[in-house]
């Protein structure tokens, strides 16, 4: 056992609590809907960038390589001042919803480089303009260019030229679980010596602003030594802690309070507010800061004089005592040692032979994942309510955003697709963060899934929580797969078999599968409708709003979720029934369901269904209040996604369970009106397994393609779905020719746009129309392993289509992986794709190394898009790289 894993095993057994402190804060507070106390609802106005430095958050706290104590009482992060900047740099900055011409998006540059699951060793860079950073002009040039343009990013307002830049890595190593070793380098990469002040920022999330009698904790100097300074923590709940700064000099305190008289012309509480540390050191105001050296929020002020090719140092220490008598001797060897223990950690886990490169790729996606886990605080019921020491929030937020979901109380540390963009949970994309997570710490995976469906969070009508903008918004369900793949991960990787932790979800997701059969299959046909379901502007209508031609839709994609989670539930439930009998009964239950939907998705009374016999291919349909119903001819993924309801079942599992065995025996020859429409389980593939899918038929009699073969020879197409780098989300073919449908005078329209959306229809910069996204890329290649698995390799189909080669979809799923994986990875020229055009990416030797993992990407040149540290779903590759190097690939 490697020295990490035996830190995870000390912690799961609680004889230590390596994970108390981590980079649990996040990248942006400010704009959130939870510091939204505004009567529209507009998050991003009523709580600016331009307030941040002054104004105290209520729910959380934000910085750069920020860490904190697991219920975020105290914080650290680091702060910048390059002595042209009009503020000091202690938050990343970027453009609102509103503001950016793509949606909202972080205009810095910032890499996670290394991470431990115990955050043992954690390693960040930012890189920091030694020019005035051009706010003004990102906002006003990002206004200025429509959905047709190109972001404006900061590399191209020309403030990096000549490499005037500071490379800034901040390291964290633990020497124990409550003794933190902070190391901070700066490198000046420009051809003059230039200023540069570090301000390492300790402070309380303010808690006691809101509440009446709340108790104040309290920073203050400890004492002095020859060489450093100890700074007291003092925290009714957390208790004390230390920091320990070599310096004596430019003690800053001040409070962590709102400075009211700048942003709302009243008096302050205290003459010492949240911008003090700043008016000190950017204005040279010497009374914004505390003289008696107390406070709840303290900087040790560094002023460093750079030289052109060099770099300085600063060391802290941040534990649970304050009794070292040489604190910063032992730096460098523990430093070192908990870099070697990440290698062998790493090695560990993948101990197959890759190149350089590859290792690389891996290891910064199972970093950006650590990286991105944040504390989240959020009690609707409060938040409704308002808080006895402010002012009460308008009469309209009680039956506003979130105001039936008054049950939920977060207060966890939770995976988050994104720590600036999206500092909020989202459901469906957390399922695909477990992958990554469960190969380096199931006991974390497990924790995040089961949280979503504690009591606290889940509704108490069985609805799992969406996200914080509109926590009622329909996600995938895809729980219950992420359930399986944490089991199956945990078994493969540490090799233990927690099916208590299977029977726990699958006692609560029964209450959520329930909610989606009660109130989203409007019917009772068993076709869903869903709304949102995660894929923002996929169709022709916003889902989330009533449909402009009135009617409802019924959804390909919705109904094929409900398939694919009848197909979880039955996994799981024929998993458990091997140890517990009752639940052959559950598994009969999730078999018939399964029928009904696979018989819904194929063959609707009358002849409709969302099966295109013609095209051979999966479309919605919209019923219209007249009773008319037609589909809606856009090729895209709603028309694969039925490919992912698709299930493998053993013959031992059958045989070991009579009860299921004898249920599905009476389907067989009782309902043959309803095995019709899936790859019954008459039929016996390798190894005489069964399967069950939404989209296999049986060969046919004339010859002609199945439902499966004519589905991939689409998503095969070069001049469809298949990108050199993945399967787009709409087919290439809607390129030049765009699907139009006109209703009352407007003209609705979708058509291939490989990159960002053209379309403000949908808000913010989500797209799916086009490019590629690896969630979906990540569930076809599993769906393709199912099918390879029961028709073995005889089972051929061209691909590409068209190129008169025939292959199994075991070397597909290679051949697809490495197209993915190679979005990453340097071609034979030395480029990233990842990086597109940015020629600073591509050649500079400080810059093409450190890897960006976007939400999205480019689908025809593999160019990362949207969010730029989406580590989260996009973190899948991480395993990717793994799988491949199982392959040898």
């Amino acid at each position: 056992m490697t020295a990490e894993a035996q830190r995870l095993e000390e912690n799961r057994e609680r004889k230590a609590y390596w994970t108390r402190w981590g980079p649990y804060v996040s990248e942006r507070q400010w704009g959130t809907v939870r510091e939204d106390y505004s009567e529209d609802g507009s998050a991003w106005d009523y709580f600016p960038h331009s307030q941040s430095l002054s104004r105290a958050y209520r729910w959380g706290e934000d910085g750069i390589a920020g860490i904190c104590d697991n219920h975020q009482h105290l914080c650290f992060a680091l702060a910048f001042w390059n002595e042209r900047d009009p503020i000091i740099k202690e938050k990343m900055f970027g453009l609102t919803g509103s503001q950016g011409n793509h949606g909202e998006d972080v205009k810095e540059y910032y890499f996670y480089l290394d991470n431990t699951p115990t955050h043992s060793y954690m390693k960040y860079l930012y890189k920091y303009p030694q020019g005035e950073y051009p706010y003004a002009d990102l906002v006003e040039e990002n206004q200025r260019r429509g959905f047709n343009d190109p972001e404006y990013e900061l590399l191209d307002t020309g403030i990096f030229e000549r490499d005037r830049y500071f490379d800034i890595f901040i390291e964290y190593a633990k020497n124990t679980d409550e003794d933190i070793l902070i190391k901070v380098t700066a490198h000046n990469r420009g051809d003059e010596e230039k200023p540069l002040h570090i301000l390492p920022t300790l402070w309380f999330r303010n808690t006691w602003s809101w509440y009446k009698d709340a108790e104040k904790p309290k920073l203050k100097v400890s004492s002095q030594k020859d060489n450093y300074s100890i700074i007291e923590a003092s925290h009714h709940t957390l208790g004390e802690r230390w920091l320990y700064c070599n310096s004596h000099d430019g003690l800053l305190f001040t409070e962590n309070e709102s400075n009211t008289e700048l942003l709302f012309g009243q008096k302050n509480v205290s003459p010492y507010v949240k911008d003090g540390i700043n008016n000190y050191v950017v204005k040279g105001d010497k009374n914004a800061v505390n003289p008696d050296n107390i406070g709840t929020k303290f900087t040790a002020h560094y002023q460093l004089s750079i030289p052109p090719g060099e770099s300085r140092s600063i060391e802290l220490r941040l534990c649970n005592f304050d009794s070292l008598q040489n604190p910063f001797a032992e730096f460098e060897d523990i430093f070192e040692q908990r870099k070697q223990e990440a290698n062998e950690f790493y090695h560990w886990i993948n101990p197959h032979e890759i190149s350089e490169d590859r290792r690389r790729v891996q290891r910064q996606a199972f970093a950006g994942m650590l990286w991105t886990k944040q504390f989240y605080y959020y009690v609707i019921e409060d938040w409704l309510q308002g808080d006895p020491s402010t002012v009460p929030p308008p009469e309209s937020r009680k039956n506003g955003r979130n105001s039936e979901w008054k049950h939920l109380f977060n207060d966890d540390i939770i995976s988050m697709p994104d720590k600036w963009e999206y500092p909020w949970y989202a459901a469906w994309d957390l399922a695909f963060h477990l992958i990554p997570l469960a190969i380096v710490d199931p006991d974390y995976a497990k924790l995040q899934l089961s949280r979503l469906t504690r009591e606290w969070y889940m509704h108490p009508n069985g609805q799992i929580p969406a996200y914080e903008w509109a926590f009622s918004d329909v996600n995938p369900p895809v729980e219950a797969w992420a359930a399986w793949q944490i089991y199956t991960l945990e078994q493969k990787f540490w090799g233990r078999k927690d099916t208590e932790f299977l029977e726990r979800i699958f006692q609560k997701l029964l209450l959520n599968f329930t909610w989606w059969v009660n109130r989203e299959d409007a019917e009772g046909n068993n076709v869903f409708e869903g709304g949102f379901l995660g894929l923002d502007n996929i169709g022709v209508f916003d889902r989330s709003s009533e449909l402009p031609t009135g009617g409802h839709l019924e959804q390909a994609d919705a109904t094929s979720w409900m398939g694919m989670y009848c197909l979880g539930m039955l996994h799981i439930a024929l998993e458990l029934a091997q140890e517990r009998p009752p639940y052959e009964d559950v598994a009969s239950k999730f078999f018939e369901h399964f029928l009904y939907i696979a018989d819904a998705m194929n063959h609707i009374g009358d002849g409709f269904a969302l099966w295109d016999e013609e095209d051979g291919f999966y479309y919605d349909a919209i019923n219209f209040p007249d009773g008319e119903r037609h589909l809606l001819k856009v090729r895209s993924l709603v028309g694969l996604i039925p490919l992912l309801g698709v299930n493998v079942i053993k013959p031992e599992t059958i045989k070991n369970l009579p009860g299921f065995k004898k249920r599905l025996e009476w389907f067989i020859d009782n309902r043959p009106d309803l095995k019709k429409n899936v790859a019954c389980m008459v039929t016996e593939g390798m190894g005489a397994k069964r399967l069950l899918a939404l989209c296999y038929a049986t060969p046919r009699n004339d010859g002609k393609p199945n439902k499966l073969q004519r589905l991939l020879s689409y998503m095969f197409d070069e001049a469809e779905f298949l990108s050199p780098y993945g399967i787009r989300s709409v087919s290439k073919y809607h390129e030049h020719n765009p699907f139009v449908m006109h209703v009352n005078g407007n003209e609705y329209r979708v058509e291939y746009q490989p990159a960002e959306s053209t379309s403000g229809m949908f808000g913010g910069n989500s797209n799916w129309r086009g490019p590629v996204w690896f969630p979906i890329n990540y569930l076809l290649l599993e769906a393709l392993q199912n099918f390879h698995e029961y028709l073995g390799d005889d089972f051929k189909v061209e691909f590409p289509t068209g190129s008169g080669n025939y292959e199994n979809l075991d070397k597909i799923i290679v051949e697809l992986s490495g197209r993915m994986t190679n979005i990453f990875l340097r071609d034979d020229a030395g480029k990233r794709p990842v990086f597109g055009g940015t020629e600073k990416f591509q050649n500079d030797p400080h810059w093409r190394d450190y890897i960006y993992f976007h939400e999205y990407f480019h689908g025809d040149n593999g160019a990362g898009l949207g969010a730029s540290h989406q580590t989260g779903w996009t973190g899948v590759v991480a395993y990717l790289i793994q799988l491949c190097a199982e392959s040898k690939l």
